[in-house]
């Protein structure tokens, strides 16, 4: 299944043009939080379905739902499974977030000082690793194995792009949608 792409540029012109455009910023909460297009609505991945973006949205059915991310993979994910699940015209901003803020266009910087889930599965990784490193040095060398096994783990990421340590931190407490967000 192949989504559409939007360029930012183009996305920001038609946001420009005074009509209601449904964008859904699937990041989790807390990097919506920290800085978001303005016209976006927080609609974070493990929380979408079809059902729910229809009922959120502003503009005309026949109109394109448009899906926003960090840079642009999880939105495009977020747009197969919107089809999957029977819905048409959905359209993923092509390099996300990060494009439209490298385009100089508007975006909203909340207080949020929340650490991005980029930056928590990078931060979870090293630790682990060294954490490995040190217990199969001082201890036992089976400790090691905590290495290999985030190692392997990371491979997969890259291989599959999809990353079972961040699907584990979306779970966290830190990571949810506080009420009235």
């Amino acid at each position: 299944m192949s989504v559409t792409l939007i360029s930012p540029k183009h996305l920001s012109d038609l946001c420009g043009k005074n009509r209601a455009v449904d964008l859904f910023d699937v990041r989790p909460a807390g990097d919506y939080a920290a800085v978001h297009i303005p016209q976006a609505r927080s609609l974070p991945f493990d929380q979408l379905d079809a059902a729910g973006v229809r009922s959120q949205r502003m503009a005309p059915a026949d109109e394109p739902v448009y899906l926003v991310c960090n840079a642009g993979v999880m939105s495009r994910r977020a747009g197969e499974k919107l089809t999957a699940q029977g819905m048409t015209n959905v359209i993923s901003v092509d390099g996300g977030t990060q494009a439209w803020v490298a385009a100089g266009l508007p975006v909203v910087h909340g207080a949020s000082k929340a650490i991005s889930l980029e930056r928590q599965v990078r931060i979870v990784a090293g630790m682990l690793v060294l954490v490995g490193v040190a217990l199969g040095y001082f201890l036992h060398p089976g400790f090691l194995g905590i290495a290999a096994f985030v190692g392997a783990g990371l491979i997969f990421a890259g291989v599959t792009n999809r990353c079972g340590m961040a699907m584990l931190l979306l779970k966290m407490p830190w990571n949810r949608p506080r009420s009235g967000t």
